[in-house]
């Protein structure tokens, strides 16, 4: 059998800091889902084909795509870049009801009702499925605060593909059922906000990905 390849992905770890804590928006995946079914995730999914077409209201920061480019192979192109972050957007549109970017008129035939604005999307950190998962992805993790986006963390919606939807305090999980590498993932952010509240733009961030059976963290 031909071991899986991992396909581009993108997830968004939306931040309200209108409190004293700063929470993320994390929301259980279904139990219909072959991968990772019943445990709690940040909104994302795989990085679809029209991505590339999307028209966006601002591109990502530079400081950003530099980034995002690291290791990403010789087949690595702005287009594809752009489409991580348009990925991210609109998997938060689509599990959570919330649109980052100005809205278009009701009778454009684009595939999203905004334009999605990619200028204050943060690049996190990246981490690729081990072989031998059902499913494989090279997933890039975004932070995006919800006050720039003008996001009112009230409008987040609960989907088919995302339910129970919760703002979740990243210092204090509450018990909260989460995938191993979103943990990990949730640690980074808890480490980056404690170094810098603002986020850089052009910070380093951690490849977690495996070789030759070993798990790995590196930094792009």
């Amino acid at each position: 059998m031909t071991a899986a390849r991992p396909v581009d992905a993108a997830s968004i770890l939306l931040l309200d800091r209108s409190d004293e804590s700063v929470r993320v928006l994390v929301g259980r995946r279904s139990s219909k889902h072959v991968f990772m079914p019943n445990v709690y995730v940040f909104p994302g999914g795989r990085r679809d084909a029209t991505d590339r077409l999307v028209s966006v209201a601002n591109p990502l920061h530079p400081a950003a795509c530099e980034r995002l480019a690291l290791r990403s192979g010789t087949r690595c192109s702005d287009s594809r870049l752009r489409a991580l972050g348009v990925a991210a957007l609109r998997e938060l549109y689509e599990e959570a009801g919330i649109s980052v970017g100005p809205p278009l008129d009701a009778a454009a035939s684009d595939a999203l009702p905004f334009r999605p604005d990619l200028s204050r999307l943060r690049f996190l950190a990246r981490a690729i499925t081990p072989a031998g998962m059902i499913r494989r992805f090279d997933t890039r993790f975004f932070a995006l605060f919800a006050d720039e986006a003008g996001i009112d963390p009230a409008g987040a919606t609960a989907s088919h593909e995302l339910e129970d939807l919760r703002w979740m305090d990243i210092f204090d999980p509450g018990g909260i059922e989460m995938p191993d590498i979103t943990v990990l993932i949730l640690e980074e952010l808890q480490k980056s906000l404690q170094e810098d509240k603002s986020l850089p733009f052009g910070r380093t961030a951690p490849l977690y990905h495996t070789r030759r059976g070993r798990f790995l963290r590196d930094l792009l």
